[in-house]
This record gives structure tokens, sequence and C-alpha cells, in this order.
């Protein structure tokens, strides 16, 4: 017996976008597969690569990462020369990491085939839907305490 409370896991808004995760993610690691860089590597490098230098806290924001998780992402992925850290001449307290040139390389060689991922995504919906999406999912993720704003 359905219990009367839930919604169908068809119209579950968590399930729904726990499906078109996999779904937007799928082609992405086939993409990654050989490359060497986890998805959680990507969104680091994609961030930094917009972003500039800046500090863990503000990656982890933008990247969807928990602290700890970056901070051992971060680590890794000094060692394998694709981010740079420096310390605050201030205060030696902050640390500012930065994309290096082989991250680049890496956003580089991926480039084409991202953009085609897009493309495809683009084609089944149509960049008006994407746009809306997009949309709809920066009002439900934005702050509740800016709504309405």
């Amino acid at each position: 017996m359905t219990n009367p409370a839930f919604r169908k896991t068809k119209r579950s808004l968590p399930i729904a976008l726990l499906r078109a995760r996999e779904q937007v993610m799928e082609p992405i690691r086939a993409m990654l597969a050989n490359s060497g860089v986890t998805e959680q590597k990507w969104r680091v490098l994609r961030v930094l690569e917009e972003a500039g230098e800046i500090e863990p806290t503000v990656i982890a924001r933008e990247a969807c990462l928990h602290l700890p998780s970056l901070s051992r992402i971060l680590k890794t992925m000094e060692q394998d020369g694709l981010v740079q850290r420096r310390e605050d001449e201030q205060d030696r307290r902050k640390t500012f990491i930065a994309i290096s040139e082989a991250g680049r390389t890496i956003l580089g060689e991926h480039a084409a085939q991202s953009a085609a991922i897009l493309v495809d995504i683009e084609r089944r919906l149509g960049a008006e839907k994407i746009e809306a999406m997009l949309d709809l999912l920066e009002e439900l993720t934005d702050d509740p305490g800016n709504a309405g704003s």
C-alpha cells in the first residue's frame, strides 16, 4: 500500500534531480574516463578557470564540495601540478588556489567534447528549456534569505 504522504517517485523532486544529474553526468564521466581527472577535480578546474585565484572555501561552495573533501582533492591536484597554492602575505592562515598551465591544458583537451555534450543536450531539449531550467534551479538554490530580491 502506498503512503499518501509521498509523491510517486516519478514526480519526486529529489529523485527527479538525481535522475537528471545522472543523465547529464554520464557523458561527462565518459569524457573524463581516460584523463585521470575525476568529476570533482573537473569541477574544481572549471571553477578556478572561471574565477581565477580564490580561497578554498569559495572553491568548495562553487564546486559543490565539502571542505574536508576539497582539501584532499586540492592536495592531489597540487601534487599532479594542476593547481598552485599561495599563502597570503598579510595573513599566513589564508591560502589562495589558482589553476596551473597543466590544469588549463586538461580543460583545453576536453573543451570540444564538453561543448559537444552541451550541443547534444540542447538538441534534445532546446536552448530555451535549458535556460529556463537553469533559471529555476538557480532560484531553487538561491539563499532563502534573499528570496524574491
